[in-house]
């Protein structure tokens, strides 16, 4: 450290800088001891269970000797890990753009080009491999968590330039060019501070992040004037604060690092700042006597417990804290939330405990022991079990060593390991070859293991619900506000809204592809829906080609011009014939209602001269009054008949008339 700064570039620390280092250790003290007393110890129980490594305080009863951890718990854990990270990234595009902007001048921003640039920045800055890490944190120890870093990176690309004076020849070499970088950096929640009284991080007075780091950043970062120039002195060793547990940590060449984001009185910062000359103090002495008066959001770095680097006011333009927190399982009332790890603990001490038995019990049956007579063995003797020994004994050895047996091992702690192994897939909500079948009851069929495949997906989308909302929205906007801020060539300050696409992750996916497909068994390849019905079948397929099969479905589903110009005239030919039938038709009923109104007028007339003949053939013969008596009678029943006939001629005329209508 001396060979980098010499001794008179120090910066002694202020009174102002003693008051806000104090206020702020004073503050994470407390909330390291609360995190400590509550959590600390089953994290690393947990981080050991999932590595496989033993210890001593890991133990089920003090006579175990077998150090065998089942592997379950790891599973389980790569399990979900893998279901959420395929549920995120598994279809290429996950997250996208929604143009909130309220445009007056009808000029609006190409929303397809920023998330393009973002997508961009975000693979070179290896955003999925850093929460990739977050997410399997998070089921080890209940919470991801993960801070924003935002650098100036130097870029290097191959170029050529031309000689000056020299024609046909051109230097080769490459152009430097600064890029504004936003990085994910996880943090392990042994290196994460956080208020106790908070339920999120937007409630709690602050946060802190707590770590080692190389002494040559810290150098780095005074040279470049990020930090002070400060004596840093030795960094004391914490084996709590190591990412890992190892039998030996490095020690040498770094410095414990404390940033804290949250409120500070505001009465420091404009100490601080009256001290460095730039701004005069607005406050009298004795007007922010209350600590907690006025907080204001600032960034402040501490080096090894006691030497302020930096302390400034949130420079961020949305004053957000670069620190995003999500629970991998809810747990109301508290930020730390509930991993994998703590939901089979229970089921995984179990199985070692079992295995562990069974381990013991084999050694003593497996492996050869001796009972001797002592006094009748040779002076100095050592007696050593192995192909070929020789042992001397003075007398009949069958007399002074005998075997010790102690009979078969009972197979009954391995079948309550398998047991316990089975209720800790149901408690993590995990399935494989070996859990599925167990999953759901032997007799219920397809049916019973769709239930069972339904419960389980639940599970990961409330997971997958609790990083969307928590993580992945807020980091995408604070990547994007600094982008705007630090970069805004490249990126212009508009308003929009980003909106997560994760999907179904492979178990799902698989378990809606049964879904389709006894769907499309169902209702037959000739169902109209068989194109949404293939379509849903390649969105949730995992092919490398499937956008381009989707697309060739699609120009399929299209119809074919000269077909559809062929159709269309099909259609109009038929249509032409069924005018032509139409008028046909109505020409007949027209005739026939024609004939029936002439048969109507004929048949009310027929009475008449019907009536007149008979009176004329009566008149002929006036004299004979009996004859005339008679032939009127006669005429009189004719009449009647030829009404009755017309009557019945008539109605059913008219219902041959209706019934043509």
């Amino acid at each position: 450290m001396e060979d980098n700064l010499e001794t008179s570039q120090y910066e002694e620390p202020s009174e102002s800088d003693k008051e806000l280092t104090e206020w702020v250790i004073s503050h994470t003290d407390k909330w390291r001891d609360y995190r400590d007393q509550n959590y600390l110890e089953a994290w690393l129980e947990y981080e050991r269970i999932f590595r496989g490594q033993w210890a001593a305080e890991d133990r089920t009863r003090e006579s175990e000797r077998s150090r065998i951890i089942s592997p379950a718990t790891q599973q389980a854990i790569e399990t979900r890990h893998a279901e959420i990270m395929e549920a995120i990234f598994g279809q290429g595009e996950w997250f996208d753009i929604k143009d909130d902007i309220k445009d007056v001048n009808n000029n609006p921003l190409d929303v397809e080009m920023l998330k393009n640039q973002l997508m961009e920045d975000f693979n070179r800055d290896k955003i999925k491999k850093a929460v990739d890490q977050i997410e399997l944190m998070a089921e080890i120890y209940g919470t991801g968590i993960g801070e924003i870093a935002v650098k100036t990176e130097k870029e290097y690309a191959p170029a050529t330039q031309a000689i000056p004076g020299v024609q046909g020849q051109a230097a080769i070499g490459v152009t430097e060019t600064d890029r504004i970088s936003v990085k994910l950096v996880p943090v392990n929640p042994k290196n994460f501070l956080v208020d106790p009284n908070a339920t999120s991080l937007d409630d709690s007075m602050g946060c802190a992040v707590e770590k080692f780091v190389s002494v040559h950043k810290i150098v780095e970062g005074m040279e470049s004037g990020i930090y002070r120039k400060v004596d840093l002195g030795l960094a004391a060793p914490d084996d709590d604060l190591e990412v890992t547990e190892e039998t030996i940590s490095y020690q040498d060449g770094r410095v414990r690092l404390l940033t804290y984001y949250g409120l500070v009185p505001k009465e420091y910062l404009l100490q601080l700042e009256n001290e460095e000359g730039e701004v005069q103090d607005l406050f009298p002495d004795d007007s922010l006597a209350d600590d907690y008066a006025e907080l204001v959001e600032a960034i402040i770095v501490i080096a090894n417990g006691e030497k302020l680097l930096k302390a400034e006011e949130n420079p961020y333009m949305m004053k957000d804290r670069p620190i995003m927190l999500y629970q991998d399982d809810t747990v109301p009332g508290r930020v730390w939330g509930r991993g994998t790890a703590e939901k089979a603990y229970n089921m995984q001490k179990a199985i070692d405990g079992s295995l562990r038995m069974d381990s013991d019990a084999r050694a003593l049956t497996a492996v050869p022991m001796m009972a001797m007579d002592a006094t009748r063995l040779p002076r100095g003797a050592k007696f050593e079990v192995k192909p070929g020994k020789a042992f001397l004994t003075n007398g009949d050895p069958n007399q002074i060593m005998m075997p010790l047996r102690f009979g078969a091992p009972d197979n009954s702690s391995v079948m309550a390991s398998q047991n316990y192994e089975r209720l800790l897939l149901q408690a993590t909500g995990t399935v494989d070859s070996a859990g599925m079948p167990s999953a759901a009851p032997r007799d219920a069929g397809a049916g019973g293991m769709s239930m069972a495949m339904a419960g389980i997906i639940k599970k990961y989308k409330r997971t997958l619900s609790n990083f969307q909302e928590d993580f992945l929205i807020p980091f995408i906007n604070k990547a994007a506000y600094r982008y705007m801020q630090f970069d805004p060539e490249r990126y212009p300050s508009v308003d929009v809204k980003f909106m997560p696409t994760a999907t179904l992750g492979i178990l799902a996916r698989e378990f809606e592809q049964q879904q389709f497909i006894a769907l499309l068994q169902t209702l037959g390849p000739d169902t109209p829906v068989l194109p949404l019905i293939l379509k849903g079948i390649l969105g949730n397929s995992s092919l490398s080609n499937r956008m381009e099969l989707i697309a060739s479905l699609d120009q399929m589903s299209q119809p074919n011009p000269e077909q559809q110009q062929q159709q269309q005239m099909q259609q109009q030919a038929v249509m032409a014939k069924m005018q032509a039938d139409l008028a046909l038709l109505q020409a007949q009923i027209q005739k026939t209602n024609a004939e029936a109104q002439q048969t109507m007028v004929e048949t009310q007339l027929m009475p008449e001269e019907l009536r007149v003949k008979v009176v004329q053939a009566a008149a002929t013969n006036l004299d004979q009054d009996a004859d005339f008596a008679k032939r009127m009678k006669l005429a009189d029943l004719m009449l009647k008949e030829k009404d009755i006939d017309s009557n019945e001629r008539i109605s059913m005329m008219q219902m041959q008339a209706k019934n043509i209508k």
